[in-house]
């Protein structure tokens, strides 16, 4: 794999770390949300990553002679939670049924805290492997001199 194939697969896992940590501080702002637009209370979202074949403008002639080039992450899907709302005995509440109970999101904040922190240092660490590629790059570029 060359260097800049490296910055590819890196980018790609910037990018798929990016809108994980989108969904999950969606899922925290949204703990409490017990009426949405869609109707009900606010259903808990989960990213799920692929690999993907990422591509270099550097490498595409090797690619086209070797089956697999680098493969790098995407996010395939975002699923939905669907599983019954947690019901809870808030009387006084607008959303509360007749029987006095207001349907809550299953949505775990310190859950999905650590998660967002696991998404943070997965992105930092592809920050460091940029850092990395691009110091032996430019040290390269200063043995040619």
């Amino acid at each position: 794999m060359s260097l800049f194939s490296s910055l590819s697969v890196s980018a790609s896992g910037m990018s798929a770390q990016r809108e994980r940590a989108e969904v999950l501080v969606e899922n925290i702002s949204n703990a409490d949300t017990t009426r949405t637009a869609e109707g009900g209370p606010y259903r808990r979202r989960d990213v799920v990553f692929q690999p993907d074949q990422v591509s270099s403008p550097f490498s595409s002639v090797f690619q086209t002679h070797f089956n697999d080039g680098p493969k790098g992450v995407s996010v395939s899907d975002i699923i939905v939670d669907n599983s019954d709302p947690e019901r809870r005995y808030m009387p006084g509440h607008p959303d509360a049924d007749k029987d006095g109970y207001v349907a809550i999101p299953r949505v775990n904040p310190a859950e999905d805290m650590v998660d967002l922190l696991g998404a943070s240092r997965s992105y930092q660490a592809n920050v460091s492997a940029i850092s990395a590629v691009k110091d032996m790059i430019q040290k390269s570029i200063d043995l040619f001199r």
